[in-house]
């Protein structure tokens, strides 16, 4: 019975690895590499993530120092900050990049925020639809009598609290993340 479950259980942990991800580029009032994590900069024709390029710091909770390792990339390193979403207006001093963050103004706040419930919202969904997944699959192997009407019971029972745990899981990482945006 475990067997079938781990894969789901798997997708489940991938699900809230993934969420986690994108609650890191969210920006809160606080300078996080992570924000930099989708931004890709194009490095001799390729777009490459600038962590790949560069080293990135944090020399004080407002700031973030970006030195490429090939001078070069500089000014494609700049001009992929300004094309992000990110909101920051990069200074640039020839040798490194500062991406100094504002505090976040009440209605920015707010707009993180539903992006925050909407990341979590759609997690939820993917956990449902594993669920959803998992039980088309042992209705089926029930059917072709690969396990017994008891066992289908017992595996719907056992989805149905992973399914459950992972949804309040979800559901703790975006309150937590929210709890961030709103402390000053």
């Amino acid at each position: 019975m475990a067997a079938e479950l781990q894969e789901y259980k798997e997708k489940m942990i991938r699900t809230t690895e993934v969420l986690t991800t994108q609650f890191g580029a969210v920006r809160a009032g606080r300078a996080n590499s992570a924000v930099l994590d989708q931004i890709e900069v194009e490095y001799y024709g390729t777009p490459t993530p600038i962590k790949q390029i560069a080293s990135v710091s944090s020399p004080d909770a407002r700031t973030l120092l970006i030195q490429p390792w090939d001078a070069s990339a500089l000014k494609n390193i700049e001009k992929a900050i300004q094309a992000s979403d990110l909101g920051i207006n990069p200074q640039n001093d020839g040798r490194s990049i500062r991406l100094v963050f504002p505090q976040l103004t009440e209605e920015r706040r707010k707009e993180l925020a539903k992006q925050v419930r909407k990341y979590g919202e759609d997690a939820k969904v993917a956990v449902r639809n594993v669920r959803r997944d998992a039980m088309d699959k042992f209705k089926k192997l029930q059917k072709k009598s690969e396990i017994t009407e008891d066992d289908l019971k017992d595996l719907e029972k056992d989805l149905q609290k992973l399914t459950d745990d992972y949804i309040k899981e979800v559901e703790k990482l975006t309150d937590a993340k929210e709890k961030e945006l709103f402390e000053i």
